[in-house]
């Protein structure tokens, strides 16, 4: 080998290792976002079951309440239909 090809095989070895390590770095760096972003999701999804528990909750405990109310509404009608008459 002559001089101007050991010297291109010296620059482009020390490109390619220059390269190898930048990628080795910034693969440690997304696997690092991919579990930040795998944790965030995960309290995502505990957030929303917690949501869907409550919604659910309320929707069988809405139906009774609305009733409830209904009723109260009656006996308040009817408390100031007598009150009125007396």
């Amino acid at each position: 080998m002559n001089t101007a090809s050991e010297v291109l095989v010296i620059i482009v070895s020390s490109v390619l290792a220059i390269f190898l390590i930048i990628l080795i770095v910034a693969l440690a760096y997304i696997i690092k976002i991919l579990k930040q972003v795998r944790h965030i999701t995960d309290r995502a999804e505990n957030v929303a079951d917690s949501v869907e528990a409550a919604a659910s909750a309320f929707e069988r405990t809405a139906s009774p309440l609305a009733v409830l109310k209904i009723i109260g509404n009656i006996i308040e009608q009817t408390t100031r239909i007598r009150n009125r008459r007396k």
